[in-house]
């Protein structure tokens, strides 16, 4: 998106009376979710441009959302190792596509999938600012 239109969308979205889920990959995306108010913040694993998922990037981010916000992780969570991570890392939610769709038992895939145990601790205002230091 261009500089722009993030915000116009966000408002667009509140105006209508819709949450919506802002996206990022890097701290300066985070940067831009935080200055239109975004509440839900989604940090993909996957880079858009080469479509290679780097099960690094949600776990090195999330701990830098504030924890008045949600924190999503997308793309790759497609077991319960896969999630462990960005859970301990303190994820609000996970996003789940084609682990799901294509299990033989959906219903046995998400409960591997939430049986993973959360931070019992929810993000903090300090590690969110070392981020920035």
């Amino acid at each position: 998106l261009a500089l722009d239109e993030l915000p116009r969308l966000v408002d667009a979205a509140a105006e209508a009376g819709l949450a919506t889920l802002v996206e990022v990959r890097d701290l300066g995306e985070l940067d831009r979710a935080l200055a239109v108010n975004a509440t839900v913040i989604g940090v993909n694993n996957r880079n858009l441009e080469t479509l290679v998922i780097d099960p690094a990037t949600a776990p090195g981010l999330i701990p830098c959302i504030p924890a008045s916000c949600v924190a999503v992780a997308e793309s790759g969570m497609r077991t319960a190792a896969d999630v462990s991570p960005v859970a301990a890392a303190g994820a609000d939610a996970i996003l789940v596509g084609s682990a799901i769709s294509a299990a033989a038992d959906p219903a046995a895939e998400v409960r591997s999938l939430t049986a993973t145990p959360r931070r019992s601790s929810p993000r903090d205002a300090a590690a969110a600012r070392a981020c920035r230091s």
